[in-house]
């Protein structure tokens, strides 16, 4: 056990940790302090983690190993998988933190939202830098615990009620995970994360066993994923705040379930074996179902929040598709496709949470004429809808273009299928949206309607909502270009890079 330079994945994430038990301790009247304090822990942990993202590149390794249990260790650790996930998790938590202050200025109880957000932060970089399945249980359910009082923050009968389902679903999740990562301990011990997994050669006389081990683990991270038929908990979870639901659906919670899947397939069984027990094949009709089934359903949704969680629902199954349908260029698809739609998507968020504390929307129906009333907002919007959709050179684009040459070359050209009618849905929710947006006239109700936003909370949300929807932006256009999104996806599975 180190503290020392190894121990830089444990530093990271307590950065967080103390941020949140700082501004608990400051309480609500200090606030120029705690949103001082905020905005230096978000800083501090995007500098450690482009120090040790520089430092990997040179071939430097990180390690914090503290033995618990005999055969069972704390493990944390740094390879290029973590570091796709932290950096995207760190740069993100800071934008968020800026778009936060903006958006909860008037509200009540910013001391326990921003204390629990630094937490959720935390469990999320403990999920990152997990080093095996032991250590990425204790994070991932942390997490459960940490976001539970975000999604209940407005503290209504709907947050409460919202707030019951997500964590019946999560912890009952947890509670697959559990057995299953018990199972796998008594069969095969508590292995370290292994690039192409560990457990090939205990694989004979063991097929059933590992089919039920994987089912449990795959149940449990789906939850969080939102693989269907697991679901139902993310679009109830749209109560939350903006911030929250940015959180929710960009960067944390669904993230580490699509997380938690990769490190299954990669680290844990090895796309290899899980395909000889035709496991990869199931997770890959699960997350093509799911695809489907969320873009019907977002249809569906007057509220626009709603909307976009259905959509998330169907865009983060993007990544386990992907994993599934395995081979080079499938898997850099799904690998790349946790930057590109965290971006996109935190991007619609805010968007959506701008619309609503500007001139109080919160349905489809109340967007037109917008683009005139919130040109920077709604260009920002348009961005996320049509990279969502997957309108070239847009990231979106390059998600699927890289998605269904991998199913091609993979030998499942059914993954074609499922991608052109995802699209066609894409469009048909997103696209009217946009067309309200720009092309409708503002009603004469809406027209009398201010703009109650102070300039400094104009620059709050809308500085942060630009900045993310740029940078979604760019990691299209410049996919092809060294540092890029595409570039550290490819390099992660061995491919050569753009």
């Amino acid at each position: 056990m180190s503290f020392g330079w190894q121990a830089l994945p444990l530093y990271v994430t307590l950065v967080s940790v103390v941020t949140g038990i700082l501004v608990f301790m400051l309480g609500e009247q200090r606030q120029h302090t705690r949103t001082a304090l905020n905005l230096a822990g978000a800083i501090l942990k995007l500098v450690l983690i482009l120090i040790m993202l520089l430092a990997i590149q040179a071939g430097a390794t990180f390690e914090f190993r503290l033995p618990l249990l005999p055969g069972i260790d704390l493990l944390l650790h740094a390879d290029h998988l973590t570091m796709l996930f932290a950096t995207l998790s760190a740069a993100l938590w800071l934008v968020t933190t800026v778009y936060a202050i903006g958006y909860l200025e008037q509200s009540p109880n910013r001391a326990r939202f921003f204390g629990f957000f630094s937490l959720c932060v935390a469990a999320t970089m403990g999920v990152a830098s997990a080093g095996n399945l032991f250590t990425f249980f204790i994070f991932y359910e942390l997490l459960t615990l940490a976001t539970w009082p975000l999604v209940v923050h407005r503290g209504t009968p709907e947050a409460f009620a919202a707030g019951r389902v997500y964590l019946a679903y999560t912890l009952a999740g947890g509670v697959l995970l559990l057995i299953g990562l018990v199972w796998l301990h008594t069969l095969a011990g508590g292995g370290d994360f292994v690039v192409d997994g560990t457990l090939a050669p205990i694989a004979a006389g063991n097929e059933n066993a590992l089919r039920g081990i994987f089912v449990l683990l795959m149940l449990g991270f789906g939850v969080k994923a939102a693989l269907l038929p697991l679901h139902s908990w993310l679009p109830r979870a749209m109560v939350a705040p903006a911030p929250v639901s940015a959180l929710l659906h960009a960067v944390a919670v669904v993230k580490a379930g699509a997380f938690g899947l990769v490190r299954l397939i990669q680290d844990v069984f090895g796309f290899e074996l899980a395909a000889s027990l035709g496991l990869t094949d199931l997770l890959a009709w699960m997350a093509a179902a799911t695809i489907i089934y969320g873009s019907v359903l977002a249809l569906k949704q007057s509220d626009l929040k709603r909307r976009l969680a259905y959509s998330t629902v169907s865009q983060v199954s993007y990544i386990a598709l992907g994993i599934a349908t395995g081979g080079v260029l499938a898997t850099v698809g799904g690998l790349v496709h946790l930057v590109h739609q965290g971006l996109t998507k935190i991007t619609l968020f805010f968007c959506a949470g701008n619309y609503a504390e500007a001139y109080g929307v919160h349905s489809v129906e109340e967007l037109d004429g917008l683009g005139v009333r919130m040109p920077v907002t709604s260009v920002c919007f348009t961005l996320g809808a049509l990279g969502m959709i997957g309108v070239p050179p847009l990231a979106g684009f390059v998600t699927k273009w890289y998605l269904g040459a991998g199913a091609i070359a993979a030998g499942a050209p059914w993954v074609i299928v499922v991608l052109v009618a995802s699209t066609l849905l894409n469009a048909a929710y997103f696209l009217p949206l946009v067309h309200r947006i720009w092309f409708r006239p503002l009603p004469d109700t809406m027209a009398e309607r201010a703009d109650g936003l102070s300039r400094v909370r104009q620059i709050a949300l809308v500085g942060p909502t630009a900045f993310v929807a740029i940078t979604a932006l760019a990691a299209g256009l410049l996919a092809g270009v060294p540092g890029s999104p595409l570039f550290w996806a490819s390099r992660l599975v061995g491919a050569e890079a753009p």
